[in-house]
């Protein structure tokens, strides 16, 4: 049961303050709800509140979970089946779907992998910044910390991402200041 102004994720769209909690009556039925604003774009959704373990609707995570999200991230040692990449998409969007914080880190893990053997889809670069940042929002919230120093230490654990060349070399990827 959340409260007003508390601090909730919702799966596939992160995290989100609670401003209300209203009812309302909808195809005759009245209901409580709880009115939600996603934090990174100002969406706002409404969750019928006796609905809302059921659509994954969850408190940020603990000290102890966001040990296990790093655990999950730095586990490289990851089998790959040999899938097309719409399959592994629509696999790791259900994952993503959940909003299970460990399945999120698991397909940013995995894309991150996988990007340094074959380039990615377009599908799936997107999914990877997704995942990204929904990972990087709660963990800075649950951590205490800005988003950049998050975003700094999961490029770390990933260690300057390098492609492999022809050869099977590694070939360092130089960072880029885009900046103009």
């Amino acid at each position: 049961m959340f409260k007003v102004d508390d601090l909730a994720v919702y799966p596939a769209h992160g995290v989100g303050r609670i401003e209300a909690i209203e009812e309302k009556t909808i195809g005759g039925i009245t209901q409580l709800f709880y009115i939600m604003r996603i934090l990174d774009n100002d969406m706002k959704i409404m969750i019928p509140q006796n609905n809302a373990e059921n659509v994954g609707l969850r408190n940020i995570i603990s000290d102890e979970e966001v040990e296990q999200v790093y655990t999950i991230l730095k586990k490289k040692d990851v089998e790959f089946t040999t899938q097309t990449w719409n399959r592994r998409y629509r696999e790791y969007m259900e994952k993503i779907k959940t909003g299970s914080i460990f399945d999120l880190a698991t397909v940013l893990r995995d894309l991150y992998i996988l990007q340094m053997d074959k380039p990615l889809s377009f599908g799936e670069k997107k999914m990877m910044d997704t995942a990204r940042g929904l990972l990087i929002k709660e963990l800075s919230i649950a951590r205490n910390k800005k988003e950049s120093e998050i975003e700094k230490e999961i490029e770390e654990i990933f260690g300057g991402t390098k492609k492999r060349g022809a050869s099977g070399a590694d070939i360092p990827i130089p960072d880029v200041d885009l900046a103009i």
